[in-house]
């Protein structure tokens, strides 16, 4: 939690900004003392505000305010590190969110895994009418795992991400297959 620094001063103190006769005053100096040791890290923190923003070097107590920005929850089995890499990876995913590669992008992050996307869209480009649409009129996701024990794999924690990055209206269905990976 950010709180108050005893060594940190203000980088303008704010007796420096009162007139000449102000300055003499010994209250008015203390005053000015106390609201600089309370402004302090508030300026602190506004001129390291990128830092705040950037999931490699915001302070540990807000991955969780800088998760909330993207959607993104913890579970609270993550270790520090995986979660400042899952805020970076979220972020990227941002860009892509709803398109196979944005689901790849989530699921591999999350799992660690290489998923196997089948889904039903398609585009064509012809100069000839009458070429059939790729794709299936029917819309369908399925993410695929393949893993060397599936019991490994928490499927209903796989199934909420696919939910959580895949376009709403399309139906999903998630497997999670043993076998060689």
């Amino acid at each position: 939690m950010r709180g108050t620094l005893a060594a940190l001063s203000s980088p303008r103190p704010l007796v420096e900004t009162m007139p000449a006769v102000y300055r003499q005053d010994a209250r008015t100096q203390q005053l000015c003392d106390a609201f600089d040791e309370v402004l302090a890290p508030i300026l602190a923190t506004l001129d390291s505000f990128c830092a705040y923003l950037d999931p490699h070097t915001t302070p540990e107590d807000m991955l969780g305010w800088l998760a909330g920005w993207i959607g993104l929850a913890f579970d609270g089995h993550e270790s520090e590190s995986r979660r400042r890499d899952l805020i970076a990876a979220g972020v990227r995913t941002m860009a892509v969110l709803g398109t196979v590669h944005g689901i790849r992008e989530a699921v591999a992050s999350v799992f660690d895994l290489e998923p196997e996307i089948e889904e039903s869209g398609g585009t064509v480009g012809s100069t000839t009418a009458g070429v059939a649409p790729p794709g299936s009129p029917h819309p369908h996701l399925v993410v695929r795992l393949t893993v060397t024990d599936p019991r490994m794999v928490d499927e209903r924690r796989f199934d909420a991400l696919v939910e959580a990055v895949k376009p709403a209206h399309i139906p999903h269905r998630v497997e999670i297959s043993g076998g060689a990976v």
